[in-house]
C-alpha cells in the first residue's frame, strides 16, 4: 500500500503557488516539491492531488491511501464531482487515475498531521518569490 500525503500553497489568493507530494510504502520514499503558477488555494489542493496520483500510478500500486488536509478536496474526490468548472477540469483529469487502483482511499487530515507535504508545498513558493 501507499500512503500519499498532499498540499497546495498558495501566496495570496490567487497567486504563487506550489504543490508537496510525499509518497511512502512498498519500499518508496518520495518527496515532490513542484511551483506550479499562479493559482487560487483550492486549485493548488487539486492540483497536488493530480500529480500525487500521477507519480502513485507510475508505481502500479494495487491500494492507495491519500491524506490531504483540504476538505473540498476529499469531498469531491468521495461524491466524485464538484460545481466549480475550474476545480471540475482537473477532477476530471483525476478520477480515471484513482480508478486504475484496485483500492483508493481518501482521507482529511487535520495541518498537523500533514508537515512533511506542506513544508514540500511551501519550499516550492518560497524557491520562486524573490
Amino acid at each position: 500500500m501507499l500512503e500519499v500525503y498532499i498540499d497546495g500553497s498558495t501566496t495570496g489568493n490567487p497567486g504563487p503557488s506550489g504543490i508537496g507530494i510525499f509518497i511512502k510504502g512498498e519500499g518508496h520514499h518520495i518527496k515532490i516539491s513542484e511551483y506550479i503558477g499562479s493559482c487560487t488555494n483550492h486549485t493548488t489542493e487539486f492540483i497536488a492531488l493530480l500529480r500525487g496520483m500521477e507519480e502513485a500510478q507510475k508505481l502500479m500500486p494495487s491500494i492507495v491511501s491519500v491524506r490531504t488536509d483540504s476538505q473540498i478536496v476529499c469531498a469531491a474526490i468521495e461524491k466524485r464531482y464538484v460545481k466549480n468548472a475550474e476545480f471540475a477540469a482537473v477532477l476530471e483529469k483525476i478520477l480515471p487515475i484513482i480508478d486504475t487502483f484496485d483500492l483508493f482511499f481518501i482521507k482529511w487530515i487535520p495541518d498537523d498531521q500533514n508537515k512533511a507535504a506542506h513544508a514540500l508545498a511551501r519550499e516550492a513558493v518560497q524557491k520562486k518569490l524573490p
